[in-house]
């Protein structure tokens, strides 16, 4: 189930990749690569981004050869990694290096930018906690990217209970950033936290009432726009509470909603072809 979670949530995380990877980009070739962020985040052939997103990888350690210490392509390079590991690539094997060289771009990145987060693997949970009222809130992207790298990291060690552990130190990055500012990557904080907190079921320590919580916070914040939300609520919060009622509804208004929105276009077709799938499956699930 956990694999399943974050494979999905990891589509969502290719997208704010290629941004920042087009933003590192942009200073070197001025506008087009910020011209070609947007223009990805805008296409609706999901396999056309899959087939481009190697080169951009390719790119990214280029730039790491010459500059190894370069943070913003460190956590440009631990999106895509994540995200095309955990998403795109079958073999278990190479998907596990993917992400754990995403992972390490992510630590050495988030380093550099907040220094509270050198030792995050290590140090006890408790003193972890207390040093999150010391971030710095601007370095908000970094500690996102982290927390949603670490995240992929998970799932491909998830055999691992010690990485599973790491769920906690996770959640609390997540719950650090929402309170900076819950609307950032389009209210996808808050469903980085609803799959969380619904990952298990209520009797093994799931939280329903908060999952469905996250992602009707998440909804509320694009104004119904990320379909993301309402396909993973009904996933994850209806399923979970057998809820058909309203897991049919929400999918009915994802598959019958307009996709092309202005920077959510790719994750909402993406959105689409899931909920289609999920209504497919419901009367044996139900």
């Amino acid at each position: 189930m956990f694999h399943a979670v974050c494979r999905f949530l990891s589509l969502m995380t290719v997208l704010a990749g290629l941004t920042a990877c087009g933003g590192v980009m942009s200073s070197v070739t001025g506008g087009l690569s910020d011209g070609l962020a947007k223009g990805i985040l805008n296409q609706d052939d999901t396999q056309l981004v899959a087939d481009g997103v190697p080169t951009y990888l390719l790119m990214v350690d280029g730039f790491l050869a010459n500059d190894p210490d370069n943070a913003s392509v460190l956590l440009a390079g631990a999106k895509l990694y994540s995200a095309y590991g955990g998403t795109f690539v079958k073999d278990a094997a190479r998907g596990k290096a993917m992400t754990e060289k995403a992972f390490t771009y992510a630590l050495k990145g988030s380093c550099i930018r907040e220094k509270l987060l050198c030792d995050v693997k290590e140090v006890p949970f408790p003193v972890f906690e207390t040093r999150l009222k010391d971030f710095d809130k601007g370095e908000l992207p970094a500690i996102y990217t982290l927390a949603t790298t670490w995240t992929g990291w998970i799932q491909t060690h998830s055999a691992d209970w010690n990485a599973v552990a790491d769920i906690a130190k996770v959640k609390a990055l997540l719950v650090w950033a929402d309170g900076v500012n819950p609307a950032y990557d389009n209210g996808s904080i808050s469903l980085y936290l609803g799959a969380l907190a619904t990952i298990l079921p209520p009797a093994m320590g799931g939280k329903p009432d908060e999952g469905k919580a996250y992602f009707e916070k998440a909804i509320s914040i694009s104004d119904g726009h990320n379909l993301m939300a309402k396909t993973l609520y009904a996933e994850r919060y209806a399923r979970m509470v057998f809820d058909r009622a309203l897991h049919d509804r929400l999918l009915k208004e994802v598959v019958a909603a307009e996709p092309k929105v202005e920077g959510l276009t790719l994750m909402n077709v993406l959105a689409q072809q899931k909920a289609k799938e999920l209504l497919e499956s419901a009367d044996s699930y139900f």
